[in-house]
């Protein structure tokens, strides 16, 4: 049954975007409402309802309520639409053009803007598609205002993000400072320590989700709220727990510039590349130590898949293959039961003619790695000060030498981006010229910017080369603190590893005298190799002293 046109709804639009509400109050939806109520009393409008988009952007009309009362105008129940100015409608011109000359047409629609005396029942203006055109670029020239004042802000050190990460709140007397939020920091601490002991992502998220943990948003809902609210569902995901591992603001810093809207059209977030990213050491009160989050950092760039059987190996992320420098792939056997837990080069299981298998059983690689930290426990518990003046004397000469290098290729990479930059202006003229073809340029452009990105996170890998190397001394004593937490190592844990060891090359076995031997290359966290590598013999000891020890 076709509505009446009496009873239709008057539709009294408002809207009001972050931007507009520097205008004044003249924007404000207050006075909108006021504006439009008067308006439609005074003409006799009757069914009057009003629709209301707080905090929305004009260049967008993915708006809660404008959406809602185009679904009711497409129904046939909104006789006539009334706003304040015409910008409210919306400042995207090619939008705003369809709706007025084809959307309200179609629809019997009466559309009014008060204060630009627009009146669809009495006729368009020929100059309203200028109109749109001044309303859109106020929207652009705003963006850009506002682009350039986060711009400053983000380069001086300040937080460009909206939110306060989980962990912290905004300090009272400042709103731009944080500080340490005690409840929500501590499950921040355990979810690194978690991840340490080699509880992956989904499994922290399950232990929190059965302990029945407020997510990050149900944690803020709570202290807005002022109370714990029962309906609460602790949906912790891998992906959360990931956010917060990733996240840099938990070592003190501010990491500004790390995402964009694409324009000010489409306010989609698009993710910026690392190296255009400004960060600002040192601002706020750390939640987790630089050390441990490195860790964490570590394990997150390797963190490997569980086998078939379900096992994971608590080495996940830390071995190495010495001759192709790839991932070693842990395996456990299902169907062959006699067959060992052990470790295949990740290159040669999925080719092997890439590598060679590098095979190491997780028995022999852990006897082997417990008796080395064993060692180096006692060692330093014995000899700490001579440790510290060997490391620092073997390490200072191959440092000065490494960060010369280093510093020479960082300089020369720097030089060839802009070089590359100069060379794109000289075949872009050329091609404009005509003495290249657009073939030829699309295959220089193409190569110059692959190189391009290349350089850029070369760059990147150099630099923190150079800061790692420039803070061996402070890594020294940090890995001696650490290895004072252990008096006595009986068996390993992922934790220990993860805490101690930065990773272990494994060289492929060899026969030497007619016997089989295998270098091992253990690197421990900011010290590097302390012993040298063990051989198969050493092994088969060590294994018949432990079988000894167990029978005596």
């Amino acid at each position: 049954m076709k509505q009446l046109e009496s009873d239709k709804i008057t539709a009294l639009y408002c809207r009001l975007s972050r931007d507009d509400e520097m205008a004044g109050e003249s924007n404000s939806i207050k006075n909108q409402k006021s504006i439009l109520s008067k308006y439609a009393k005074e003409n006799n409008f009757q069914n009057i309802k009003f629709y209301v988009d707080d905090g929305y952007s004009g260049t967008t009309f993915t708006r809660p309520a404008f959406m809602e009362m185009m679904e009711l105008a497409e129904n046939g129940k909104i006789g006539t639409i009334i706003v304040k100015d015409h910008s409210r409608l919306g400042r995207n011109r090619l939008i705003v053009g369809q709706l007025l000359e084809e959307d309200f047409v179609r629809l019997n629609i009466r559309y009014i803007a008060i204060m630009d005396n627009i009146d669809s029942s009495k006729g368009l203006n020929d100059f309203l598609p200028i109109q749109d055109w001044f309303n859109e670029m106020h929207a652009k020239n705003t963006s850009q205002k506002v682009r350039a004042v986060l711009k400053n802000k983000g380069e001086s050190g300040i937080s460009l993000a909206n939110n306060v990460p989980y962990g912290y709140k905004k300090d009272e007397s400042d709103k731009t400072k944080w500080q340490v939020d005690e409840t929500s920091s501590e499950i921040v601490k355990e979810i690194f320590n978690l991840f340490i002991q080699g509880h992956g992502t989904f499994e922290i998220a399950r232990i929190l989700r059965e302990r029945k943990v407020l997510t990050p948003s149900e944690y803020n809902l709570s202290i807005s709220r002022n109370s714990i609210n029962q309906e609460y569902q602790y949906k912790w995901c891998g992906t959360t727990v990931a956010g917060i591992l990733d996240r840099q603001e938990y070592i003190g810093d501010t990491v500004n510039f790390k995402s964009t809207t694409r324009s000010y059209k489409d306010k989609t977030r698009v993710t910026l590349p690392k190296e255009d990213r400004k960060i600002f050491k040192n601002t706020h009160e750390p939640i987790i130590d630089e050390y441990t989050w490195n860790i964490a950092k570590q394990l997150r760039n390797n963190r490997q898949k569980r086998a078939k059987s379900g096992k994971k190996s608590i080495f996940s992320g830390l071995l190495f293959c010495n001759d192709c420098s790839k991932k070693m792939y842990f395996q456990s056997p299902v169907v062959d039961l006699k067959a060992k837990d052990h470790y295949r080069c990740s290159s040669y299981k999925h080719d092997t003619s890439a590598c060679t298998s590098h095979y190491i059983s997780d028995e022999a690689l852990q006897i082997i790695v417990l008796e080395n930290i064993q060692r180096v426990v006692s060692y330093i518990k014995d000899y700490e000060d001579l440790f510290i003046k060997e490391q620092l004397a073997k390490s200072t000469q191959d440092e000065i030498k490494k960060i010369s290098k280093s510093k020479r290729e960082l300089e020369k990479a720097k030089n060839r981006v802009i070089e590359i930059d100069n060379l794109f202006m000289h075949i872009y003229e050329d091609n404009v010229s005509g003495k290249i073809s657009d073939d030829r340029f699309r295959n220089l452009s193409f190569n110059y910017d692959k190189e391009q990105q290349e350089l850029k996170l070369k760059i990147e890998q150099l630099s923190k080369d150079i800061e790692d190397t420039e803070k061996k001394d402070i890594d020294v004593t940090q890995f001696i603190s650490n290895i004072k937490k252990y008096t006595e190592v009986n068996h390993l844990t992922a934790e220990i590893l993860n805490e101690l060891i930065e990773k272990i090359v494994i060289h492929q076995q060899e026969k030497i005298d007619g016997k089989k031997t295998q270098e091992i290359d253990i690197y421990y966290r900011g010290v590097g190799i302390i012993f040298f590598p063990v051989s198969m013999n050493d092994i088969e000891i060590t294994i018949n002293k432990i079988l000894n020890k167990k029978t005596a």
